[in-house]
């Protein structure tokens, strides 16, 4: 088995959505990135690229190439997929832990498991999320940004 760690942070500005976990969540602000900004996704990607010796998002996919300006971090995470599956690894589990006041996203949380397994073709009961607040502290507990921790368990073959 392998592990990997994975982090995103991305700063709230005017808008009226957030996308979390390749899910649209109304709000009154939206996360700033040069993709769509996903840190739950992109948590992911960065755990699954670690767990492969494989670097991470802003080598595979930088912020300063205008490819990846506004595309969907679902994109991201199937081109991550392939990687992994071209080194004869499969993905076993995803723990996610978000943080962020605002929007209150555990309504949420089940289509966003299901967008992340499909794109992965993980089992749905092999993928975690959670969400917590920082209460009331720091840039998160301001409602300035989002953040989102994942680790990912990736299996060598036998």
């Amino acid at each position: 088995m392998r592990a990997g760690i994975g982090y995103d942070t991305h700063r709230f500005v005017d808008g009226n959505k957030v996308i979390l976990g390749g899910v649209e969540i109304p709000y009154v602000k939206r996360l700033e990135g040069h993709s769509d900004a996903d840190v739950v996704i992109h948590a992911i990607a960065d755990a699954i690229l670690g767990a492969g010796g494989l670097g991470d998002i802003g080598i595979h996919f930088p912020p300063s190439d205008p490819r990846y300006k506004g595309i969907s971090s679902l994109v991201i995470l199937e081109r991550v997929k392939n990687m992994i599956l071209k080194e004869n690894l499969s993905i076993e589990y995803i723990d996610v832990m978000v943080m962020l006041e605002e929007p209150k996203i555990s309504p949420y949380i089940e289509e966003m498991k299901k967008k992340i397994s499909e794109t992965l073709n993980v089992h749905f009961s092999r993928i975690s999320i959670k969400a917590t607040t920082n209460e009331g502290m720091g840039f998160i507990g301001r409602k300035e940004g989002a953040s989102a921790m994942a680790i990912c368990l990736l299996k060598e073959p036998s």
